[in-house]
């Protein structure tokens, strides 16, 4: 099943690239049908997975090649599977890309081919990286992913496509031979490439090693995220990003960063984690404000969007270093919230530009009375993202705001304010795209939504509420993982405490005019 979730996107853009130039019709049919084949194997996958389990599932394993060690060669094997830091994220991939199919049928009408050919390599490598147990086989997906990307970006994007995917690639780049340094030193000196087996075999690594490797893939996925202060290609990216780009960018792309850190920062280097947890969790908590404030401050509604994903992804990061049982459980469960939510609003965006080639706030206003179901979906994709509770992206930050405030008051007090800071530019976005007057003539003749997008709109909004009202439906698939790794991290702490000699005890308590003070 993992083979074929991960090489049926493929078979798809080879049988593309043999159709003919003009069969544009063609085209769009086989990318949907593939997909569509692909979301029902992830659904069964899903269903299938046993969350009680923090072994990986559905192996799948074969030699591939080996390379020149010390003393003998290293195996490198093509080995899928399954475990719950990753479940969530193959569904989620698995269920969007035909959406993402279906969405550029409004805005994508030159090179359908070529557009489509990239799409579907996009999505095995993203499934790829995703049920990688193999960590040269997961850096092979990780650049293959990226490529599609950069290509969408630089022919389909807007006017400043140029510069976008330039910067995007610079970004990249960086991030990823820094990656790759880890892989290289880390497949070496320890002689196998296996991320189980790694895994177990990094404790015994000194412990400069370890920092140093550590934050090779640190700043790697950090830039993927991307954490402040790396977050300033996003932006131009989202922005001249054509509508699908962007929700394949913000719902997965994004995703691989934070999945990164938990399963190769947090996961394989817990001890070095547990120390630089002070300044992830301040990153994350900056990012979440300086996020919003940003986004305030856009007058674009597309950047605006953009914007919030920094401000957004600072609570999962946040959450994952405070390495607590509801801070990883909320982070995780968050990344899917937010791919949820902000593909919503992106696909909303793109809808509106469809019809006035304008995102400038200035030349809407009033348009719920003209589009009311446009405003209706609007609204919802708009309290999804908020926070509302009864929808998803409440479950996700009250859990990580519980963890943080567990391992840190201080960051859970500052990140706590972004919930507030979120709800004002959201609502603002909201009242200058709907309501009040209608002050641009263009904005009366507005076509309200159609079949196709209504259809689009559906299974995101059933999500949102399904996980809003029975998170734990999808929580306990990630139980027993998340669960592994924080019995890992209490281990570490208590090691420290004792190492210290530092067990706090309560002194005696002593009695003064009948009250007992300690």
């Amino acid at each position: 099943m993992l083979t074929a979730m991960t090489f049926l996107p493929l078979v798809g853009a080879i049988l593309i690239a043999l159709t003919p130039g003009g069969a544009e019709a063609l085209q769009r049919m086989l990318a949907l049908l593939f997909t569509v084949v692909v979301a029902g194997l992830g659904i069964t996958l899903y269903l299938g997975f046993d969350g009680s389990n923090p072994a990986a599932q559905q192996l799948v394993e074969h030699a591939w090649f080996s390379l020149p060690g010390t003393p003998h060669d290293i195996p490198v094997y093509f080995k899928l599977g399954v475990d719950g830091i990753s479940i969530l994220l193959v569904a989620l991939t698995a269920v969007l890309m035909p959406l993402v199919v279906l969405s550029t049928k409004g805005h994508i009408n030159k090179r359908v081919k070529e557009f489509m050919i990239w799409l579907l390599l996009m999505e095995t490598g993203m499934l790829g990286v995703f049920l990688s147990m193999d960590l040269i086989l997961f850096y092979f997906f990780w650049e293959l992913s990226l490529i599609p990307l950069y290509f969408i970006l630089g022919i389909w994007g807007g006017e400043r496509r140029i510069y976008a995917t330039t910067k995007f690639f610079l970004y990249t780049v960086a991030g990823s031979l820094l990656m790759m340094l880890g892989v290289i030193w880390l497949t070496w000196t320890l002689g196998t490439s296996d991320i189980t087996e790694l895994t177990g075999a990094t404790a015994q690594l000194p412990g400069a090693t370890q920092a140093w490797i550590f934050a090779s893939f640190a700043l790697g996925f950090s830039i993927k995220v991307p954490v402040l202060p790396f977050h300033t290609w996003l932006a131009d990216a989202h922005t001249e990003a054509p509508t699908s780009g962007s929700v394949v960018l913000a719902g997965v792309l994004l995703k691989m960063g934070t999945y990164g850190l938990l399963r190769f920062g947090i996961g394989m280097f817990p001890e070095v984690a547990l120390s630089a947890a002070p300044l992830f969790m301040g990153l994350g908590a900056i990012g979440i404000v300086y996020g919003a404030f940003l986004a305030w401050a856009q007058t674009d509604i597309k950047r605006l969007v953009a914007c919030s994903s920094v401000s957004h992804l600072g609570f999962v990061v946040m959450g994952l270093f405070a390495m607590t049982q509801e801070g990883l459980r909320g982070s995780v469960i968050q990344m899917v919230n937010h791919g949820l939510s902000t593909g919503l609003l992106f696909l909303l965006v793109g809808m509106i530009y469809e019809r006035r080639h304008t995102r400038d706030f200035e030349q809407y206003g009033g348009i719920a009375s003209v589009m009311p179901i446009y405003a209706f979906f609007f609204v919802f994709a708009m309290l999804s993202s908020v926070g509302l509770p009864f929808l998803n992206g409440f479950v996700g930050e009250y859990l990580i705001l519980l963890g943080t405030f567990k391992a840190s008051p201080l960051w859970a007090c500052v990140g706590v304010t972004g919930v507030i800071f979120g709800a004002v530019y959201l609502l603002m976005a909201t009242r200058k795209l709907l309501f009040g007057p209608i002050t641009v003539a263009a904005n009366r003749k507005l076509q309200d939504l159609n079949g196709r997008e209504v259809g689009l709109m559906i299974p995101l909004v059933l999500l949102c509420l399904w996980i809003g009202v029975r998170p734990n439906y999808f929580m306990d698939k990630t139980g027993a993982s998340i669960d592994q790794i924080v019995e890992r991290v209490d281990n570490l702490r208590e090691a420290r405490i004792e190492a210290m000699g530092s067990v706090p005890v309560l002194p005696t308590p002593v009695e003064l005019d009948g009250v007992k003070l300690r």
